[in-house]
């Protein structure tokens, strides 16, 4: 690969990492990981994270897709964190609306069901209390016609009406590379597919890391004053490496979604739905498609790459069955798939939809620092928690002043669009330059709401008129040399899925375009005919997992 490319070098950020003592290294590249080094960075802390895999591949990948206030908390009386991550929603979505967006959402109400008008009601205005929600997206109450006509598929027997209200449609994986590469910016190191392989120590304390680079098996050392253990369902195993015994640990439960494209689930309206089990499923359209989850199951298996099961698919097949009578899918109806896997903290004697989504962080004597648990919607609120702590270390033992958290009105890359306001207006300013380049309106708008700010920079690309590009079509080839220059891709998989999320909801681009895309990335990386077949099955693995996999 050509090594011009600023701040998302592999070669030149391995070398800041082994040659450089860190403030702050951070293990895990998700959602939350990403959120530490954004954090940390921005209060003065020479910053640096590493990733296993690619970023955001695990949990922070595979979630519903939601930036919600957490409406089913108030069944569990937990009003702390419905007031904590309501608020969180809204910071969230001014930073980056460009990744973040307003989706109205049906709760029907059922004779006999979960939710009963009035309690719904009262629910849904406390909810709007709590979480802060502004006038113009507060709930509203349907009776049953209205409710009908928002969803004429919706089952009707027993059908009393509905609640209404907003939740937050976002795209979780580009929500993440966009706040690590807003930590980059800020000159944080962060590299992915480097995976810690032990812990370094002074004195009983940790001060480093050993790890290996998963693509060139050559192994280095990381040093740090402080180090966080943020690693999602791989918590406990990194936590076993420092040798940790205490009463504290993980219950995983794997979520599972579906996708249906529009024409064979036309639905217009984004939908919360009781379960026959007493379960609660979203279904949502987007681009297209309808996307229908989650299931909650206990997982026991290794998270690497988890697996929609036969009876996933029959257990949400048979919850549209259910809530849309009229809609009859079958397994040969379902475009793709993904699975997540979910690290709550344990609680005994808890069925797994009942277990909290707190988080709380654990302390080793080692002096390791690990995030456990925790939600998409609070990453920022809980990198900030995470932060003071190690502010407050560093007065303690060096009676070093670190800035207070600096992230609440911060953009992440691509949010430097005025705001929500701005956004619309932001957009307008480079369309007549996509148009120059040969997208049409609508190419230009799926891009720029997908770039936000950096919408510049893809154009800048298509602008320099480069003719290689292996026949891809526009809005294939400026994303794909975007993300190779600007967002560490490093395999087809980190472009299918996490970069652009073709994978899940146009797998028929995938299917026309993959060896387009590798055979220009082989030219791009130089990579050998082994690494060539090697991200190529990785890729076909990926595809059948996600069209036809029923393994565990």
């Amino acid at each position: 690969m050509n090594e011009q490319f600023s701040y998302f070098s592999r070669k030149s950020i391995k070398k800041h990492l082994a040659e450089i003592e860190f403030d702050v290294l951070i293990i895990g590249g998700g959602i939350t990981g990403c959120g530490i080094a954004l954090d940390a960075v921005t209060r003065g802390m020479s910053t640096a994270l590493v990733e296993m895999q690619d970023f955001s591949s695990g949990t922070s990948s595979r979630s519903t897709k939601l930036v919600h206030g957490g409406l089913r908390y108030l069944k569990q009386f937990e009003f702390s964190i419905v007031a904590e991550v309501g608020k969180e929603r809204e910071i969230v979505y001014e930073n980056g609306p460009h990744v973040t967006t307003p989706e109205w959402m049906l709760l029907p109400i059922y004779k006999g069901g979960t939710f009963g008008r009035f309690s719904t009601s009262i629910g849904l205005r406390l909810y709007d209390y709590l979480a802060g929600v502004h006038k113009k997206e507060r709930r509203k109450m349907l009776n049953r016609n209205l409710a009908i006509a928002k969803v004429p598929l919706i089952k009707k027997d027993g059908l009393k009406g509905g609640g209404y209200y907003v939740e937050y449609r976002t795209d979780d994986a580009r929500l993440t590379i966009e706040v690590i590469k807003k930590a980059v910016e800020h000159g944080a190191k962060a590299i992915n597919y480097v995976q810690v392989t032990d812990f370094t120590y002074e004195n009983g304390l940790v001060n480093g890391v050993k790890v290996i680079d998963c693509i060139t098996r050559v192994p280095f050392t990381i040093k740090a004053k402080k180090v966080v253990n943020a690693t999602g369902p791989w918590v406990d195993q990194l936590r076993e490496k420092d040798k940790i015994e205490n009463d504290k640990n993980l219950r995983l439960t794997k979520g599972v979604h579906l996708v249906i494209d529009h024409k064979k689930f036309p639905l217009n309206q984004s939908v919360y739905f009781d379960t026959e089990d007493g379960r609660m499923v979203f279904a949502i359209p987007r681009d297209k498609k309808t996307y229908i989850g989650t299931t909650d199951t206990i997982f026991d298996n290794e998270p690497v790459n988890p697996k929609v099961s036969l009876d996933d698919r029959r257990y949400i097949l048979n919850c549209i069955r259910f809530m849309f009578p009229t809609i009859q899918l079958h397994e040969e109806d379902i475009e793709s798939s993904w699975a997540g896997v979910r690290p709550l903290i344990y609680e005994k004697g808890k069925d797994p939809s009942e277990i909290s989504r707190r988080d709380e962080i654990w302390l080793s004597n080692s002096g390791l620092i690990t995030i456990a648990g925790g939600k998409l919607t609070g990453y920022r609120k809980m990198a900030e928690t995470v932060v003071d702590h190690i502010s407050k270390e560093f007065f303690m033992t060096k009676n070093k002043v670190y800035k207070d958290c600096q992230t609440k009105e911060l953009p992440i890359s691509g949010g430097e669009v005025g705001g929500s306001k701005g956004f619309h207006y932001y957009k307008k300013r480079f369309e007549s330059a996509g148009i120059a380049i040969g997208l049409n309106e609508h190419e230009y708008e799926q891009l720029s709401n997908r770039y936000g700010s950096n919408i510049d920079q893809i154009l800048d690309i298509g602008l320099r008129n480069i003719k290689d590009n292996y026949d891809l079509p526009l809005t294939l080839f400026l994303p794909l040399e975007y993300g190779i220059q600007y967002e560490m891709i490093v395999k087809p998989v980190d472009f299918f899925i996490r970069r652009t999320g073709t994978l899940y909801f146009q797998i028929d681009v995938v299917n026309k375009y993959k060896n387009r895309v590798i055979n220009y990335m082989e030219k791009r990386f130089g990579w050998s005919h082994y690494e060539t077949k090697e991200y190529r099955f990785e890729l076909e693995e990926q595809i059948i997992s996600a069209t036809t996999g029923f393994r565990e």
